[in-house]
């Protein structure tokens, strides 16, 4: 503080040091000043520049709920497009397959008859040709079906000897014409599975064996594991390298050591489809040039099932004179019939259109056997045709039944009245394999 009585010097040191102290002070408010306008600044930028994410996130959002929309969309009518291509297989399949099955019945009553060599060379490539057209439209509706989120799937109890039996008369003849021997090893194994699909899942692996076998054999068994029983084809073959082990079960994948192997490379998809879907799985083991095994694991129903093993045949002895009633609305496919049962098989056959016309007929003398097709006319079937049959005659009558609907339902209704199932293209030598297991 200044007196009046200090020396000037003293009071111009005193002054000297309040400006000082009083400039300090003037800066320091100016520093505080700069840093929180600097730091609203900021916070200003800050926020403009979270509203520019904001709206450029928001706009992200509409564009992704824009794709997602389009994609919901694309994808419905994907799965539609699935559905309908589903149901036009379904529904074609019969008109797709009924000349076919016919053709096949009258080609196998034509090779029954006395022909020169040109004449059985030119039906031995007819067969040729039908089974490479059979084996694809199957392939095809059997990918179909498999594709399908809808399928249903008819797990049953299945008798591995009567498979094995019906595989053996289907592939012998394959076998024999490329000189292999084609063993199936004699099981009474029951296991858990949908008849249809396991038959085509051994069917496939079967097939696909003998033609890539040159020489040797194959052979079918089975191997128990505790609760599994494991379905096994061994064959010769030229074996599968392993680094085409994981591509042979996609579409059309051939090996080109294919000992002369035709087809479309669909039979392995359709095996590997299946399995999955049926909870089977599939194992693959091979050596180079030494051949090849392929392992389906099937679970077992009772290990100590009674041998179920189909009574050998006697051959067309046991069927000579046996009325067999065909209930079949297509004239081609009666007339095939009555070609193979009568002529080839010495059964007697009698043909009737429908459930009416075959009822009028039961009077005549004792139906041994009646064979049906699923699809009749007017909303008749083989099924309302076996049932009035059996009913007048007042005891169930053996009966098999023909379709090419591959459908559950039919599956379910011909397993409840005890009446095996076969699917168009029929073949004469599997149309007696279970004629003859039917009737023994």
């Amino acid at each position: 503080m200044l007196r009046d009585d200090d020396p000037p010097e003293r009071k111009i040191a005193k002054l000297t040091r309040i400006s000082s102290v009083l400039v300090d002070r003037i800066d320091r408010l100016e520093e505080t000043r700069g840093s929180g306008w600097s730091m609203f600044q900021a916070a200003v930028a800050l926020e403009q520049e979270v509203m520019a994410r904001t709206r450029q996130l928001e706009q992200a959002l509409d564009d992704l709920s824009q794709r997602n929309r389009e994609l919901g969309v694309a994808r419905a009518a994907a799965e539609e497009a699935n559905r309908s291509k589903t149901r036009f297989l379904r529904a074609a399949s019969h008109d797709l397959l009924q000349p076919l099955s016919a053709a096949r019945l009258f080609l196998s009553a034509l090779t029954d008859t006395p022909m020169d060599e040109t004449q059985k060379e030119l039906t031995d490539r007819l067969a040729g040709a039908f089974e490479s057209v059979e084996q694809l439209m199957h392939a095809v509706l059997d990918i179909s079906r498999l594709d399908s989120q809808r399928i249903e799937f008819h797990r049953k109890s299945v008798s591995l000897s009567e498979l094995f039996g019906r595989l053996s008369a289907e592939y012998r003849p394959m076998a024999d014409e490329k000189g292999l021997t084609l063993t199936f090893a004699p099981t009474s194994v029951m296991v858990d599975s949908d008849p249809v699909f396991l038959r085509r899942i051994a069917q496939n692996l079967v097939s696909n064996a003998i033609k890539y076998t040159r020489t040797g054999r194959v052979l079918v068994g089975i191997r128990r594991k505790g609760d599994t029983a494991w379905l096994e084809v061994h064959d010769t073959g030229p074996g599968i390298p392993a680094i085409d082990r994981n591509r042979i079960f996609d579409e059309f994948q051939r090996l080109g050591n294919d000992g002369g192997a035709t087809g479309m490379g669909l039979g392995l998809s359709i095996v590997r489809r299946a399995c999955k879907k049926l909870g089977h799985p599939i194992r693959l083991d091979s050596e180079p040039m030494r051949g090849t095994v392929f392992r389906v694991g099937l679970p077992l129903i009772d290990e100590t099932a009674e041998d179920c093993t189909a009574p050998a045949s006697s051959g067309t002895r046991a069927l000579r004179g046996r009325v067999a009633l065909v209930v079949e609305n297509d004239p081609g496919m009666r007339r095939g019939y009555q070609l193979t049962l009568g002529d080839r098989l010495g059964m007697v056959p009698r043909l009737a259109a429908g459930t009416d016309e075959a009822l009028a007929t039961m009077g005549e003398e004792p139906v041994d056997l009646i064979l049906a097709d699923y699809n009749l006319e007017a909303g008749d079937t083989g099924i309302v045709a076996i049932r009035a049959l059996r009913e007048q005659a007042g005891h169930p009558i053996p009966a098999l039944m023909v379709t090419a609907r591959r459908s559950p339902e039919i599956a379910r209704a011909c397993a409840e009245m005890g009446v095996p199932l076969i699917e168009k293209p029929v073949r004469a030598d599997e149309l007696q394999a279970v004629i003859e297991q039917v009737l023994a």
